[in-house]
């Protein structure tokens, strides 16, 4: 974790490959590995903490996501292994598709979590990494019984640091 020009602590990192973003959260969680696993797939865990989901929640079948982030549309699950890992692929198809897994490592009474989105556009990638950390802030706060933050006003706090670490990588492209 490192503290931007602002003073906001970034957890998150950016990078590219092959032209494309990628985000990439990774912490340690306070709970067991089934607990946190729960709240990445039990679709009103979800709501509470990132997302509206429903509809074929099995891999291979579609679902609908709408976000706290206002993103919203169609997703797939390409991958479940319970409790450890999660692939699923947002927009399938379509030229704003990306891919998003999450990777759970139990370690005794606490779970690491490591969650990827990758296939983001370079100028875009800033904004997304802001907006996953906004997310896993607002599932520690949902953990740990706290209220959400207002998505949006963190967001835009944390922007220019996620921009200070992307600009090297839209530049260089």
């Amino acid at each position: 974790m490192i503290n931007n020009r602002a003073g906001h602590r970034v957890t998150g990192t950016v990078r590219a490959e092959d032209g494309v973003g990628i985000v990439r959260m990774e912490d340690r969680y306070d709970t067991d590995i089934d607990d946190l696993w729960s709240a990445l797939t039990d679709p009103g865990r979800l709501a509470r903490w990132v997302a509206q989901v429903d509809g074929d929640l099995r891999v291979g079948g579609e679902f609908h996501a709408r976000f706290t982030s206002g993103w919203e549309g169609v997703g797939r699950v390409d991958a479940c292994e319970p409790p450890r890992s999660l692939l699923v692929t947002l927009s399938p198809g379509e030229q704003d598709e990306t891919v998003i897994e999450a990777q759970l490592v139990g370690e005794g009474d606490q779970t690491r979590l490591a969650i990827e989105e990758r296939g983001l556009p370079l100028s875009e990638l800033a904004l997304h990494g802001a907006g996953w950390q906004v997310h896993v802030e607002d599932l520690v706060a949902y953990l740990t019984g706290k209220q959400r933050l207002d998505w949006h006003s963190r967001w835009q706090e944390l922007t220019a640091s996620y921009q200070d670490l992307a600009e090297g990588l839209v530049t260089n492209q």
